[in-house]
Formats: structure tokens, C-alpha cells, sequence
């Protein structure tokens, strides 16, 4: 069946459920995404915004925490798409990085994409590549929107003599996310591979047309960088609901919100706290933000010594929070909030996120281990807080901490 992009108009018009982002049923509050199959949100959170110029990939390097030069490799056999016209024939997976300060903490967090150049689409009549295109390098990225003019005053201000231009696209193109259950989690394919059948539609769906007749910029979806289980991300056009994209399993944000939550994964500098976050306590390195081999870049030293002296005390971790009968609340937590151990009398650590009865909390391994059902939030004892260890965490995170199946 021909899938179609709709204008967002009409898009509107045509849904027919909105799901909520948590729901009680009985004693326990849980996401609406588990089990509904994928679903798509348009992330408003995220702004995107062009790097061109031919000096792109040199000014990023010296910046960024990953290794953005492999968005500059030429296009080999790990990247090559399912043939279809609807997407070009190659394509370079998105990276995941960061921007840190000169003292080693994090300030903004980037997806970087490279899009399709005309010589690896086809020409106007279908059946050949593009050539002989003249648009100069660029790269997008979906960066945090409420530090958006501070994190491109920030790019700016080490741009100096490079050429490289920076520039707000937002108002022409948005961020949208691909996840929840019935995705496929062990694909090779850089984009989904359901993904890759669309174009044969392409008399009528205009991402299509846009891909396969070598306009500016093909749109496509990718694989989340970070972690497999979070599905699928990428930038498209404003003016319309991306492909796979059904009309009633468009979703608000706050349910992916929920999604990253129960995955303890945090995105964005609200999240992570701008300017005072250890990007290695909030997992980057596990979230593939960090490359350890790439060389210098802002902050590098403190992430290289934190890394190689391989004890992380503290990190990012999932957290419930229940009454004394084990029922669920919702709204009795706020972010900043402090997460004690009240057997012990010590700090655990803070909570950094809320949403309903999850959230996200940065908290000492030590402590959450020993006590992962006396941590409780100082001020409201009465709230206990059940921290879980994400099934994606590697087994070495927690093995000088010994106790692995005191953690939940």
C-alpha cells in the first residue's frame, strides 16, 4: 500500500485519537505507548538549524564530543539503503553529540545530519544520477529550542574566520520521532526498512518526489543514534506529517518524554543540566555522544581523565515514585528535588525529571544500590522513590559497585 505525507492541515483534520502521555489504571501510572504499536510525535522541544561552508566538518570536530568526520567519509557498503526511488541509494547515518564548556560540562546536545547531495539521487527523469551540483557542504542538526539563540550565539562566537555559516531553519523545517512498540530493533539498514518502501508511491507523495527528482534535499528517517530501543528520528519539511506517520498515531511529546524516561535517557538542556552536567554521569558515552579517539575538543580533558580513571559514582537512572502502600503518585514531585536514603540518612542524590510518576534522577550508584527501597524524597518521606537500572546499561557500569541486584 502507497504511504503518503499529508499536509499538516489536512493531517489534523484527519486524526482521530490523541493519546495522553500517562494513564492510571488501578494502583499504577503508566506510558500509553506500551503496546499501542509505533507512534509519532512532533518534537517542539527541538529546533533545527544549517552549518554550510566548506570549513563545516573542521569547525564542528574542534568542538563537538563526537567524531563528526565520518559524516565527510565517502558512502560505503554500511550505509547503503533497499533500493527504491522514494530514498537515494546511499545516505550517512545521523550523529549524536555535545557541546561542552572549556571546563568539561555539558551546554547543548546536537543531532547532526548529513542529507542526500544530487549525486547519489536521481535526475529529473528518473533513471540517472544528478551530477554537476554546485551547493556547497552543509549538515542539520536538532538542537535544544529554549537555549536556541544562546547555543547560536555560543557557535557564533568560536566561528571566527571559519567558513561556515550558521543559520535558524526551524520555520522551515521541523524534528519528528518514530517510536513505541512493533519496531524493528535488529535492522542493519541505516533508515527503517519500512521506510525504504514508501517511495513507491511516489507519484503522489511529495517527500518522494523531493528524494527521487534531485531537489535540494531528500527526507528520510533514520535510526536513533543513541539507543536502538528509541525508534526512529529525523528532520523533515514543516509543511507536512512525514511518511509512516498514521493519521490517529500522531502523538503529543510528552508520551516520548515518557518513553526516554522509562528508558533513563535524557535529552536537551533542561534535562541536562546546562552548565554543571558530567556528561559521562548522564551516560553519553553509552548514548554514543562520545568519541574517546577522535582528539581535542572543548572540554576534552576532563571527559578523557574522567574516563580512563573508570569509576563514575553518580549517573542518570529511571525513577518511580510510590506511597507507603506501594501505589503510584503522580504530581507529587518536583525537578530539583533531593532523594535520601533513609536508612543510611544520606543524600542519593536529585531528581532532574519529572513526568506523572516517573522520572529521571541523578543519583550516587553506592547509595541507590544498598538502598534502592529506603531511598525516599527529603521533605516528603512519604514518597519513596524505586530507582531501575536500563536493561541497556553495559554489566561494567555496576561492577565496582558490587551489589547489582540490589538495584531494581
Amino acid at each position: 500500500m502507497n504511504r503518503v505525507a499529508l499536509p499538516k492541515s489536512l493531517a489534523h483534520r484527519c486524526r482521530g485519537i490523541h493519546l495522553t502521555t500517562w494513564k492510571r489504571f488501578g494502583n499504577r501510572c503508566e506510558s500509553q505507548v506500551q503496546g499501542v504499536g509505533p507512534l509519532g510525535s512532533l518534537l517542539k522541544s527541538r529546533s533545527v538549524i544549517r552549518f554550510r561552508g566548506p570549513d563545516t566538518l573542521k569547525f564542528l570536530q574542534g568542538l563537538l564530543t563526537n567524531d563528526v568526520r565520518r559524516l565527510g567519509d565517502p558512502i560505503g557498503d554500511k550505509t547503503e539503503n533497499l533500493p527504491t526511488p522514494n530514498v537515494p541509494a546511499t545516505s550517512v547515518p545521523p550523529i549524536y553529540a555535545a557541546l561542552l564548556t572549556p571546563q568539561g560540562r555539558f551546554l547543548y546536545d546536537l543531532f547532526l545530519y548529513k542529507l542526500p547531495m544530487r549525486d547519489t539521487k536521481l535526475d529529473n527523469t528518473g533513471t540517472a544520477p544528478e551530477s554537476n551540483s554546485d551547493r556547497p557542504f552543509h549538515l542539520f542538526a536538532d538542537v535544544d529550542a529554549s537555549v536556541l539563540d544562546e547555543l547560536l550565539q555560543t557557535f557564533n562566537k568560536y566561528r571566527l574566520r571559519s567558513k561556515v555559516d550558521i543559520d535558524d531553519v526551524s520555520s522551515h523545517f521541523s524534528c519528528w520521532q518514530r517510536y513505541g512498540d512493533g519496531l524493528p530493533e535488529k535492522s542493519s539498514q541505516v533508515e527503517e526498512p519500512e521506510a525504504a518502501s514508501v517511495g513507491w508511491g511516489a507519484g503522489v507523495d511529495s517527500t518522494a518526489m523531493s528524494s527521487s527528482h534531485g531537489s535540494d534535499s531528500g527526507w528520510q528517517w533514520f535510526k536513533d543514534p543513541r539507543l536502538t530501543s528509541l525508534g526512529f528520528r529525523g528532520i523533515f519539511p514543516s509543511n507536512i506529517t512525514p511518511p509512516l506517520i498514521e493519521v490517529d498515531k500522531e502523538t503529543d511529546e510528552q508520551n516520548f518524554l515518557m518513553w526516554r524516561i522509562e528508558k533513563g535517557v535524557a535529552e536537551g538542556s533542561t534535562e541536562i543540566s546546562k552548565g554543571e552536567a558530567v556528561p559521562l554521569e548522564y551516560n553519553l558515552a553509552g548514548l554514543n555522544a562520545i568519541s574517546f579517539d577522535k582528539g581535542c575538543y572543548v572540554g576534552q580533558e576532563l571527559i578523557a581523565r574522567t574516563h580512563h580513571r573508570g569509576v563514575i559514582r553518580k549517573r542518570i537512572v529511571p525513577l518511580r515514585f510510590l506511597d507507603n502502600d506501594g501505589k503510584e503518585l503522580v504530581s507529587k514531585v518536583i525537578p530539583g528535588s533531593e532523594v535520601i536514603n533513609t536508612t543510611s540518612g544520606k543524600k542519593a542524590g536529585t531528581v532532574t525529571t519529572v513526568q506523572g510518576c516517573r522520572g529521571l534522577g541523578l543519583l550516587r550508584l553506592e547509595e541507590a544500590l544498598k538502598g534502592s527501597s529506603a531511598l525516599s524524597i527529603q521533605g516528603q518521606e512519604d514518597v519513596k522513590v524505586i530507582a531501575s537500572r536500563p536493561d541497556w546499561w553495559p554489566s561494567e557500569w555496576l561492577q565496582d559497585h558490587g551489589q547489582h541486584a540490589a538495584f531494581a
